[in-house]
């Protein structure tokens, strides 16, 4: 039989467990509230500066560079400026959309708070290149190439902690036929996978130092990193069915 003092002490446990259990529930909404809501002001500061620097921008503005950092592309000024701050807000409803219509939301939800700061971690990146690209335009003049080479490192270190973090779903993530197919290959996956897009991240901030290999410090590690997760995953898919 419990005495009164046990009946006490077993009450006050369930209490603070559900204390504990609310505010760690609050911590998680506020944590998401807050991710997304420093995106949607990034991207409310996006069309604020659009419309500040609009009276002194050219009516035809850089738009694109190539490889060796030269303008090889133009669009009127009203695209010029207003672009990328539509992209950012389409993007943004999109990725608050694929958490809510995955068939596996539920695996979604597990790793949510890693992808609301892809989310932000994202928009950033999108208005530092917005940035760029308007310093260029009212005068100033830099390697471009070079100048985007932190911020594309940072945008694939997140990608790559991600992954890391990322449960079997159809949006976000290695989606070959065999991590589909398998919890555990996605998971062996996407571990392996989330280490190499940090290596990426590390071989693409050399590109700022070396901006004439930039492309190729991006291109061959991110194509060759795909292609051999595509088959280590195929690899465990058929090992684990022998």
């Amino acid at each position: 039989m419990l005495t009164w003092s046990r009946l006490n002490l077993h009450l006050i446990a369930a209490r603070d467990k559900s204390r504990y259990s609310i505010i760690h529930i609050i911590f998680k909404i506020k944590f998401m509230s807050r991710t997304r809501n420093l995106a949607l002001f990034l991207i409310s500061l996006f069309f604020v500066v659009a419309f500040y620097v609009y009276p002194q921008m050219p009516e035809q503005m850089a738009s694109h560079w190539n490889y060796d950092g030269e303008v090889d592309g133009y669009m009127s000024k009203f695209w010029g400026l207003f672009l990328l701050p539509i992209m950012s807000l389409i993007l943004f409803v999109f990725f608050l959309i694929i958490p809510k219509i995955d068939p596996l939301k539920a695996n979604v939800a597990k790793f949510q708070k890693y992808f609301n700061g892809f989310i932000l971690v994202f928009e950033i990146f999108f208005f530092y290149i917005y940035l760029l690209i308007i310093s260029w335009n009212l005068g100033s003049r830099f390697d471009m190439t070079a100048a985007m080479m932190p911020a594309l490192a940072i945008l694939f270190y997140y990608m790559g902690v991600l992954i890391g973090q990322a449960e079997r779903n159809f949006f976000i993530g290695i989606r070959t036929p065999w991590t589909l197919s398998s919890d555990t290959v996605w998971k062996k996956t996407h571990r392996l996978g989330g280490k190499l897009f940090k290596a990426v991240a590390v071989l693409t901030a050399l590109g700022f130092f070396f901006p004439v290999y930039a492309i190729y410090l991006i291109l061959v590690p991110v194509i060759g990193v795909s292609i051999y997760l595509t088959v280590y995953s195929y690899a465990e898919f058929k090992k684990e069915k022998e």
